[in-house]
Order: structure tokens, then C-alpha cells, then sequence
């Protein structure tokens, strides 16, 4: 069958300038494309992930996990009796089929998949083997439907990430624009499945990195890719918001003070969600047993768990439901409900959710941290809002609002996602009227908490980035010459040969110079080629040291650079043509030496340059 290339698109070019064809028209088809397959990737795994609830904790164990007020399920319960026993084994069960299926097919699908998707872009040059996306659906399905804490996000990440990547790799793109894709796949993925297409796509270029910085050449594709991905899930499961919440409002702004204390309260959480995820990660991972059975181990303890407070199992959506509409219960009979009552509730909830998913997901059963992180948060933000309505009454507190806000600043600590967390929890909610208390709350709690995250593969910033490392040397490189190298350094001293020199002088005269290139003169001054040090060295151990060899017997042709050519030029000679030193010729006359300049002269410059500019950028922000 014969391959579709896009450049095939070319004889349509006289309708639309050039330029326009290939940026934006090439744009919105590839992304578009990513979205579609996207949004067609999160129906089906929300119908399995449904499909694996109903079967498992419904019909199995006769329990229901309530959901989000905004989604109704596609499978409803059967009314069967509860058998809590049951939930002492079906995550565990469901750990082992999950652990089969990913390390049987598919490593590299274990865990939270967005995590992989990060590290794929960054290091693998976005790459992701088209099975990955398919295991994932099934393990994910599985290890959440059957009671594994864990959210959807991470699977919808790695598989959305997944199909941009199949699809790069079908068209044969490049690796910088097969990254795009996979950052856009993402975003269309995240923005289809929690509803929040502005924020998927902000979401993506976000969390690549820990610092203040986004990846903007993926916004654009990721919108496309999200806007679409976005409209075909909603076609099919409709066009609300995942939770629906109350009206609430800020209108006081005295409440910033319990406000604050919410972002500290976040921020430890944050903290601690963390540091026991990977703690318990790195236990499985040093546990002696074969990694198939870890998420199977993962689930009997998360049964436990779950035997005696169910709220903790599968995504939990239903708590941070209850928290909204201030009818926060447990599965306990004759269970009295207070103000504080709510308030313990909350915060066992929180704390359970918190190793529930550490177990479930950090022994390498494979889900997402961002659901969870909803949960744990909503639950800490509605018991602080409990509490600061009892102690300051008069405030007008709704603690509704607080279990909202609190969603956003546990993830935005949690992951290092300020500015896209606000958007994704007000598009999940669709309540904008808290945006003043999500961005105090999300930018404090992130401050406190940045040294951490729940995405290790996330780098610094795109300085730190390898795609970008190179262009930001190359923007540096063609703005420098090599006679600022010369003028501002301590070029190496050049050594020149005679055309007759004897190999005995020649080998006497390397072992006395600074470098190891050597041009060779005739004897009316021209210059006839090189002599490299590590040929010399080569020769010594093989010839005899008074061979009657000559310096123009070994010579080599040698490329010149001039004052006037830019470091870039210079140091991509060096590469091509695989040399360390470069001879420098008079502009007008390349015969003429005037000095060598190696690659660690062009390197010394850069890093100076690069100190200045630091110093001034310092010196500006003073």
C-alpha cells in the first residue's frame, strides 16, 4: 500500500503562500489528526474503565463508587449485595492480571503514564511504541476498575502521547516535530477526558518542566489537538463539567487569611503525597520477586485499606463530590455527622487516599496521580473550610469553595503546574467566580512545595531541555566571530613546519607544542596542508625515528576559517569534518596563517558570553 505523504499537499500551493501551507495548514491536520484519534482513544477507555468497575466492585462485590456530579456512568449498578469481604482481594486480582499484561507486553506502561509521556518527549525524542497505548488502556482500566487508586489522566496522557508519536513515526517527521505531536497527543488526551480542553493544552506545555517556564511551541498544536479531541468525547458523553458544584463566590477578602493557611495546608500534603509515593515505589522496586506479582502485593494492601473505608478505592471522584455539596459520609452504620466529624472524615480520607494510591500505583500498577491528587486536595481544602467557617463564622465561608481551591493548589504544588491547574479546575467544575483564591492559593502552595514533584522526569527549565540546549548554543555561536575569540582570548600560538622537515624534528617539535595541528609551508611561504598530532602519534609507534619521511610526505588539505566567520560555522566544520582545531586565514588570502583556534577556545568563549548575559540579567532584576 502506498504511503500518504504530506508534501503531496504541494500542488495545491498556488491557492495559499507558502509559508501559510506549510506552518498552518500542516498544523491543523497533523494536530487535528492527533485529536480526533485522541478523543476516539478516551472513549474507549472511558467505556473499559466503566465496563471493568461495573463487573469487578458492582457485580463481584455489590459496591458502587459514587462519581462526579457532572458524568453519569454508562453501566449502572445491578443492586447487588455487598460483599466488603470481596474488597479485600479484587485489587489485588486485579493488580496481578494488570502486572501480567504490562511486563508481559509492554514495560514501560507501568506506573502514572504521564510521567512516561514527559520522559519521552525530553529524552526519547518523543518516541512511543504503538503497543504502549493499547496495554495502557487495559492495565489502567483494569487496576482502577477493580479498586486501584489511580486517575485517569496518566493513562489518557501516555495514550494520547502514544497515538502522536504512531503518527509522527507513520509520516517519518522529525524528532522535534514528532515531540510536538506527542506533547499535542497529550493535551487532547488530558483536555477530552476531565473536560478541560484550554486547560490540556496549557497542561502539556506546563508540566514538561519545574520551573516557571512552558513549552511554547507546543500550545498552539496542543490547542488544536485538544479543542478537537475535546469535541468528539463530548459528542458522545455530552458537553458538561465533570463535577457539578453549587454557586460559589468570593466576595470577602478578608477570607485570604484562611485562604493562606489552605495553601500551606496543601503544600505539606503536597509534600508528603510525594515523598510517600516514591518511597513506596522505591520499596517494590527493591523487593527480590519478579515485577509481575509487585502490583498484585500493591492491590492486597489497597484492599485492606479498602475493606475498611471504600472511599479511598478506584479514582474517589465521589468524596470531592460530597465535599461540594456539604454531605461529606462514610460507609458507616448509625454514623453521627457533625461539623468535625466531616472534618476527620476528610482528612482520613485524604491521608488514605494518599498511600492507597502509592501502593496502587508505586508497586507498578498502572494509573494517574492527577485524579488522586484531586481527591486528596479536595478533601484537605474542604476540611480546612470546615474549620475556618467554625472558627471564623462571620466570614461568609462556604467550605464547598474551600474543597474546590484546595483541588487546584494540591496539584499545582504536587506537580509544579500552577498556571494550567487554576484553568483545568475551573473548566472541571465550571466555576470561574474562584479564580482570585485558586491563583492565591496554587501560586503560594507552589512556592512552598517546588523542590518537589510526583513527575521526576520533569527537567528545570528548557535551558535544561536536550532540544534546546543546542539552539540556545547555535544563538549564541552565530552571533559571535572568530575574531572575538582572537581578540578577547589567548589564541594558541601557531607552529609552523617546513615542507623538508625530518620526521626525527617534526616528532621533537609535537612533543613541545600546545596543539596538536601543525601547518606545513613550502619554501616561498604557501601554505600546503596539516600535519594532526594524531597521526604523529599513530606514526611513532610504527616507523622507525629516523625514517627519511618529510613533513610534506604526511601533510594533509586543511580547511581555513576567516576572522569574519561566525563561532557556529566554525564549530560545525569541526564536527563534519572531525577536527578539534582550526587554522585562521587572512580574509582575503587563505593561504596566510595567522592563528589556530580549537574547540575548547570556542567553547570557553561561549560559557563567558553566556556568564555576561546571566550578569546583566541580574543586573536588570535588581
Amino acid at each position: 500500500m502506498k504511503r500518504f505523504k504530506f508534501n503531496q499537499f504541494h500542488r495545491y500551493s498556488q491557492f495559499l503562500p507558502t509559508d501559510a501551507v506549510k506552518d498552518v495548514g500542516r498544523l491543523l491536520i497533523l494536530s487535528g489528526l492527533v485529536g480526533v484519534v485522541a478523543g476516539l482513544g478516551a472513549i474507549a477507555f472511558y467505556y473499559l474503565l466503566d465496563l471493568s468497575k461495573y463487573f469487578f466492585l458492582g457485580t463481584l462485590a455489590g459496591y458502587t463508587p459514587t462519581g462526579p456530579g457532572g458524568e453519569a456512568p454508562i453501566f449502572h449498578s445491578t443492586g447487588a449485595e455487598f460483599h466488603r469481604w470481596l474488597l479485600l482481594v479484587i485489587p489485588g486480582l486485579g493488580g496481578l492480571i494488570s502486572g501480567i499484561i504490562v511486563f508481559h507486553f509492554a514495560p514501560e506502561a507501568e506506573g502514572h503514564g504521564t510521567d512516561a509521556a514527559i520522559d519521552s518527549f525530553h529524552h526519547k525524542s518523543g518516541k512511543v511504541r504503538a503497543r504502549v497505548p493499547f496495554i495502557k488502556a487495559i492495565s489502567s482500566a483494569i487496576t482502577i476498575g477493580t479498586g486501584g487508586s489511580g486517575g485517569r489522566e496518566g493513562p489518557i496522557a501516555q495514550i494520547g502521547a502514544g497515538f502522536g508519536s504512531i503518527l509522527g513515526g507513520w509520516l517519518h517527521l522529525p524528532p522535534w516535530e514528532r515531540r510536538i505531536l506527542t506533547a499535542a497527543g497529550m493535551a487532547a488526551g488530558i483536555g477530552a477526558i476531565f473536560h478541560a480542553p484550554l486547560a490540556g493544552a496549557l497542561f502539556a506545555a506546563e508540566v514538561l518542566y519545574r520551573d516557571m517556564d512552558l513549552e511554547y511551541e507546543v500550545i498552539i498544536p496542543a490547542v488544536i489537538a485538544s479543542i478537537v479531541a475535546y469535541s468528539v468525547f463530548s459528542v458522545h458523553h455530552g458537553f458538561g463539567h465533570l463535577f457539578a458544584t453549587p454557586n460559589f463566590v468570593f466576595k470577602n477578602p478578608a477570607q485570604l487569611f484562611p485562604y493562606l493557611i489552605l495553601a500551606v495546608v496543601v503544600a505539606a500534603g503536597s509534600i508528603f503525597y510525594v515523598k510517600t509515593f516514591y518511597a513506596v515505589q522505591g520499596f517494590f522496586q527493591r523487593m527480590k520477586i519478579p515485577n509481575h506479582f509487585k502490583p498484585a502485593i500493591g492491590g492486597l494492601i489497597v484492599g485492606v485499606m479498602g475493606f475498611f473505608l471504600p472511599e479511598v478505592l478506584a479514582t474517589g471522584y465521589g468524596i470531592v463530590q460530597s465535599a461540594f455539596n456539604g454531605e461529606v459520609r462514610l460507609w458507616i452504620p448509625g454514623e453521627v455527622f457533625t461539623a468535625w466529624t466531616a472534618v476527620g472524615i476528610l482528612v482520613i480520607v485524604a491521608v488514605g487516599k494518599i498511600f492507597s494510591t502509592a501502593f496502587s500505583i508505586g508497586s507498578g500498577g498502572s494509573g494517574g496521580v492527577f485524579g488522586p491528587a484531586v481527591v486528596i486536595g479536595g478533601a484537605f481544602g474542604g476540611a480546612t473550610g470546615i474549620m475556618a467557617q467554625q472558627v471564623f463564622p462571620n466570614m461568609g465561608i462556604q467550605p464547598g469553595a474551600f474543597a474546590m481551591v484546595g483541588m487546584a493548589g494540591f496539584f499545582a504544588a504536587a506537580a509544579n503546574t500552577p498556571i494550567s491547574t487554576i484553568i483545568m479546575v475551573s473548566e472541571m467544575t465550571g466555576n470561574y467566580h474562584l479564580l482570585v483564591p485558586s491563583m492565591w492559593v496554587c501560586i503560594i502552595a507552589y512556592m512552598l512545595s517546588r523542590k518537589h514533584t510526583i513527575y521526576k522526569n520533569q527537567l528545570a527549565s528548557r535551558f535544561d531541555a536536550p532540544i534546546h540546549m543546542g539552539n540556545m548554543m547555535s544563538s549564541v555561536l552565530k552571533k559571535m566571530t572568530v575574531g572575538d575569540v582572537l581578540d578577547d582570548g589567548n589564541p594558541s600560538p601557531v607552529m609552523f613546519v617546513r615542507e623538508d622537515m625530518p620526521f626525527k624534528e617534526l616528532i621533537e617539535k609535537f612533543s613541545q607544542a600546545e596543539t596538536q595541528t601543525f601547518p606545513v609551508i613550502s619554501k616561498d611561504g604557501r601554505l600546503l596542508g596539516v600535519v594532526d598530532g594524531r597521526l604523529l602519534r599513530t606514526m611513532v609507534t610504527e616507523m622507525n625515528i629516523d625514517s627519511v619521511v618529510l613533513a610534506a610526505d604526511i601533510a594533509e588539505p586543511s580547511f581555513t576559517v576567516s576572522r569574519n566567520e561566525s563561532l557556529f560555522f566554525a564549530i560545525q566544520l569541526m564536527v563534519t569534518e572531525r577536527y578539534t582545531e582550526l587554522l585562521v586565514a587572512e580574509e582575503d588570502d587563505d593561504e596566510k596563517i595567522i592563528a589556530i583556534i580549537t574547540r575548547n577556545d570556542i567553547i570557553t568563549a561561549y560559557n563567558q558570553e553566556i556568564i555576561q548575559d546571566l550578569e546583566l540579567s541580574n543586573k536588570a532584576g535588581d
